[in-house]
């Protein structure tokens, strides 16, 4: 009991843990997830190939069931479960994962729809034939052999490998803290590259890069990114761009189609058919008719059947862009190198498999110059004794058994008890004379052998010489051509807004509250227009019928800039409210919509033109004003508003040949009018604040601003309920930046100050609403125009009507 107390230890639990995993991980490591890199091999899979070898299942005899693969590899070598050693067994068998497969199978072995292969117990397997060359010579002690978990039997803990395999069938694999990811590659280049190093052990990456030009996948495809292969074959790390192979074709009915006959490396065929699917149906791109897979033993074949008139090569960037057509590839070549798990490039690996080819063709030579050595040792006996047979028959014959006739000959005739005993095991047959000559040609033979064998051992250039030949002869037997092709540059997409979006006339409405939303025309036309879902006090700053491919920018009283393409706003009723903006973009309580415009394009090349309330005006062009990546959730700033109480009064875009033509007319609140040149006026960035509009007094501020001509009119409105109406020549034409004339008569008892201020036709009419809740509709044609010293007509009265709170123009 004592001596049992002693064995105990106190332990920390974080202590415990941490040691026993860190041993596990180190196990599954080494053990289970991660390839070697000299046989590009798994434990599990080198496993499979050993013991389908030992039991002969190999592609020169019949077929065997799975299961007793399955069961030899589980019984004598992995101690794990049945289902893992079939899977890693079918993926060895499976020509879309690996570029050569290492296993025939019979039977269904899944497919590239991500089918489960079919029991073990319906499956027959055996060694492909590209296989016994990963195991050729192993029987002649060229691998270290360790005894299994049970200690019952060896297995290798490398093959011979007679090719590149880590490169060639590529590997996959998490393990703890690691994974990796190296693609396939091409059987003949890889050879070529390793051949080449063998020569030149100090050849760059480039020169590899001449022979090995990427990874070439079984489904083939299209790998692009030139750069980012070389910094994985440098580094282990890396990324391109794999793509489909496809082609776009002419159909009857002046229809196109997409054909695919190339998909990315472990893509799911249906998983992609089901997705291009789903985008036909949503209506995620217009054009799509019909998506078919036509793929059957010769081959895949997925069709994309197109509608007529549909840009075929926008959508099939668009596939490209939304679907597993094209794919990102990441580099991340993980391999145990002496017993690590490290980063590896291209060189590192050709250099290990040189390396670990040079100790297994060695280790052969070796074998196959002692055999030779004891073959001619036992020759060299033979032909002995039969020079002195009738001696050494007579002793034989004279001795009482075959152990004394091996003694009595070596005491005799001197030969070595190999010797001996191959002389009393000779049969009668071989003392012809034939049988003479034979032996000298066979000891002639082997001394040949033997000079040959010590040769390439004492000579590296010899033995390096042999190991290129039998690369050759693999190249030679097995060389398949490139499938994948390499391109330097990665392909941008450019995805045409008609492609994803149907191509028809809305109705688009965003009120002065700021909400926004766009109607089909056949919902609009099913309503009373009047029923537009605003409350009674908001107001449309823009109702249109525009196309759903052309753009919205719009315009806040705080300065900010929202930019919506008509195809993204919220689709409702037109009697539905809409969406409102501060839904998706940040807008003060206090913030109003002031303007918005519609664009066919973001091309255009006129001038947006603004002036703020504190007297600030500034034009812009329109390049500036294009949104930026975060235009879904932020507005942008298009003028820097500087002061208290601050605000845009005026935001509105002028043409490119009008901005000649144009002047500014501003009237401040104190009734100062002000024209000059548009021009006058200089251009800045959308985050300037601009240039002084006119000049105003401590107490003043600008009412209204206008861009106008010289036969316009403008319409303007006191507190105190009067309109006018005035030509812009009542004011002449002046310098930006000074104060302007007088455009109201003064009074000494309650002077009139102007509130509102716009340019005006005869036809527009101005809605004024008051604080109790009255409306004056003024229409422009019944009222005079008045010079630059009247004071308008009264159109309300604010003792009975209540004093006016807005003001605003009602384009008729």
């Amino acid at each position: 009991m004592t001596n049992n107390q002693e064995k105990i230890q106190e332990l920390s639990l974080e202590m415990v843990m941490g040691e026993r995993f860190s041993r596990y991980s180190k196990y599954i490591i080494q053990e289970r997830a991660l390839p070697d890199i000299r046989d590009g091999l798994k434990p599990v899979q080198r496993r499979i190939l050993f013991a389908m070898n030992e039991d002969r299942n190999t592609f020169d005899k019949p077929f065997r069931k799975s299961a007793k693969s399955v069961g030899n590899v589980m019984g004598n070598y992995h101690p794990h479960g049945d289902s893992s050693i079939y899977e890693a067994m079918v993926r060895l068998s499976q020509h879309w994962k690996l570029r050569e497969p290492l296993i025939e199978m019979h039977g269904n072995n899944g497919s590239m729809d991500g089918d489960p292969p079919a029991a073990m117990r319906y499956t027959e397997a055996r060694l492909s034939k590209i296989a016994t060359e990963m195991l050729r010579d192993i029987d002649k002690k060229t691998v270290d052999m360790v005894l299994n978990f049970d200690d019952t039997e060896y297995e290798p803990t490398v093959l011979p490998a007679g090719f590149p395999n880590l490169l060639v069938n590529g590997a996959t694999g998490i393990s703890a803290g690691y994974a990796t990811a190296i693609p396939t590659h091409n059987l003949s280049e890889t050879i070529d590259a390793a051949i080449h190093l063998l020569k030149h052990p100090a050849a760059s990456l480039d020169e590899l890069m001449t022979f090995v030009k990427g990874p070439d996948f079984p489904t083939g495809g299209i790998m692009q990114g030139l750069d980012g292969i070389k910094k994985a074959y440098q580094t282990g790390r890396g990324r391109a761009v794999l793509r489909s192979k496809t082609t776009i074709e002419p159909i009857k009915g002046g229809k196109q189609q997409i054909v695919i006959t190339e998909i990315p490396y472990e893509v799911n065929k249906a998983g992609l058919v089901k997705k291009i699917d789903e985008i036909r149906l949503l209506k995620k791109v217009e054009g799509l008719a019909e998506v078919r897979d036509e793929s059957d033993r010769e081959g895949l074949r997925i069709v994309v059947e197109l509608k007529r008139n549909a840009d075929a090569q926008g959508i099939l960037n668009y596939l490209y862009k939304n679907t597993d057509l094209q794919v990102s590839y990441n580099f991340n070549m993980v391999a145990i190198n002496n017993k690590r798990p490290e980063h590896v490039g291209l060189k590192q690996i050709l250099q290990a498999y040189i390396d670990h080819r040079r100790i297994v063709t060695t280790k052969r030579i070796q074998f196959d110059l002692k055999r030779a050595q004891e073959r001619e040792h036992i020759v060299s006996g033979l032909i002995k004794a039969l020079s002195i047979l009738d001696d050494v028959i007579r002793v034989i014959r004279a001795s009482e058994n075959k152990k004394d006739a091996q003694n009595n000959l070596v005491a005799e005739f001197g030969f070595t008890n190999k010797q001996a005993e191959a002389i009393v095991s000779l049969q009668l047959y071989r003392l012809t004379n034939t049988d003479i000559t034979a032996l000298q040609q066979e000891a002639a033979d082997l001394q040949a052998k033997i000079q040959r064998f010590q040769s390439i051992l004492g000579d590296a250039n010899k033995l390096d010489q042999v190991i290129q030949t039998e690369l050759l002869a693999v190249k030679k037997q097995y060389g398949t051509p490139r499938k994948t092709e390499i391109q330097a540059e990665v392909q941008s997409l450019k995805i045409a807004t008609s492609v994803t979006v149907a191509d028809e006339e809305v109705k688009v409405l965003i009120s002065h509250d700021g909400y926004i939303k766009r109607s089909s025309l056949r919902s609009y036309k099913a309503s009373d227009p009047a029923e537009n879902g605003l409350k009674e006090v908001d107001y449309p700053i823009l109702e249109e019928t525009v196309n759903t491919l052309q753009h919205l920018l719009i315009f806040t009283n705080k300065g900010n800039m929202i930019y919506r393409p008509v195809h993204e706003l919220v689709e409702t009723k037109w009697k539905d409210t809409g969406e409102h903006l501060s839904q998706t973009v940040g807008l003060d309580s206090d913030e109003s919509i002031l303007t918005a415009f519609c664009f066919a394009d973001l091309q255009q090349k006129g001038r947006f033109v603004f002036a703020s309330k504190q007297g600030n005006i500034k034009q812009t062009d329109f390049a500036d004003m294009k949104p930026g990546k975060t235009y879904r959730s932020r507005a942008s700033k298009y003028i820097n508003l500087k002061g208290e109480d601050n605000e845009v009064i005026l935001a509105t875009y002028v043409p490119e040949a009008d901005l000649t033509t144009k002047q500014v007319f501003i009237v401040t609140h104190a009734g100062y009018g002000l024209r000059y040149q548009l021009t006058d006026v200089p251009v800045s960035g959308a985050k300037a604040a601009g240039v002084k509009a006119v000049n105003l007094k401590d107490d003043d501020f600008v009412a209204g601003a206008a861009l106008v001509q010289e036969d316009d009119q403008v319409a303007m409105v006191t507190q105190r309920g009067a309109f006018k109406r005035m030509k812009v020549t009542e004011v002449e034409l002046k310098n930006r930046a000074i104060r302007g004339i007088k455009v109201l008569r003064p009074l000494k008892t309650r002077p009139h100050k102007v509130i509102f201020m716009d340019s005006i036709t005869s036809h527009d009419q101005v809605l004024i609403q008051t604080v109790d809740g009255a409306n004056v509709n003024v229409i422009a044609a019944d009222y005079s125009i008045s010079d630059k010293h009247s004071n308008g007509s009264f159109v309300l009265d604010e003792e009975t009507q209540g004093a006016i709170a807005t003001v605003r123009k009602l384009v008729i």
